[in-house]
């Protein structure tokens, strides 16, 4: 598994402005939109393409165009549905898939209540789309079940995490798991709720209020 921390001085603004609890919804979910696609940049480094021919007004020449099968995007809803606009702007080619998930704010634990997706995925890459990695329950669920349909390389692409939900996913899966994080921070800790501190708050309700 490895994690790349985005180290870039328009992603460390944007995510500035998303901590501060005086941004107001319609400003988040914009910041939102172009944070995400900064991510995407680093996210789609290895995106898998071919060699190709074509003929430009001068000359024929070579180049490469992502290859078969599709990515697939998968935001995990309903925060990740406020990352999607910013992911597919980059990869407008990917299908995408929909994961609803809900974390028990007892237990912690994940539970999913929505889902489309593939039911074959071999061969294909996949990009998870969930704003925090807190304790890492719902991220591992996400990967667990789309390896499981057969998914031989995910990328999630998360606004914050903690290092107690990195460190678990990684001893879930394991060190040499297909497996990229992409996070614009990686933040203090934890508090006993299960927030990440010093965060950015429950980036569902900041993105569409509380209903």
């Amino acid at each position: 598994m490895r994690v790349h921390v985005v180290d870039h001085p328009l992603v460390a603004h944007k995510l500035t402005v998303l901590r501060d609890e005086q941004t107001d919804s319609p400003t988040f979910r914009r910041l939102t939109d172009e944070l995400v696609t900064l991510l995407a940049y680093e996210a789609t480094r290895k995106v898998r393409v071919e060699q190709c021919e074509l003929t430009t007004p001068v000359a024929r020449t070579s180049g490469v165009r992502l290859s078969g099968p599709k990515t697939l995007v998968v935001p995990i809803l309903r925060a990740g549905l406020g990352m999607l606009e910013g992911m597919t702007r980059l990869v407008p080619t990917a299908e995408v898939g929909f994961l609803g998930m809900i974390r028990d704010e007892k237990t912690l634990q994940a539970s999913t209540y929505a889902n489309r997706i593939p039911r074959n995925l071999s061969g294909r890459q996949v990009f998870l789309l969930d704003p925090m990695l807190a304790t890492g329950v719902t991220l591992l669920s996400a990967i667990r079940y789309v390896v499981d349909q057969g998914a031989d390389d995910v990328t999630a692409v998360c606004l914050l995490a903690a290092p107690e939900g990195i460190l678990a996913v990684e001893e879930a899966l394991g060190p040499q798991a297909p497996v990229t994080i992409v996070v614009a921070a990686v933040d203090e800790a934890l508090n006993d709720s299960g927030y990440i501190v010093p965060g950015l708050g429950d980036a569902g309700d900041r993105l569409y209020g509380v209903a």
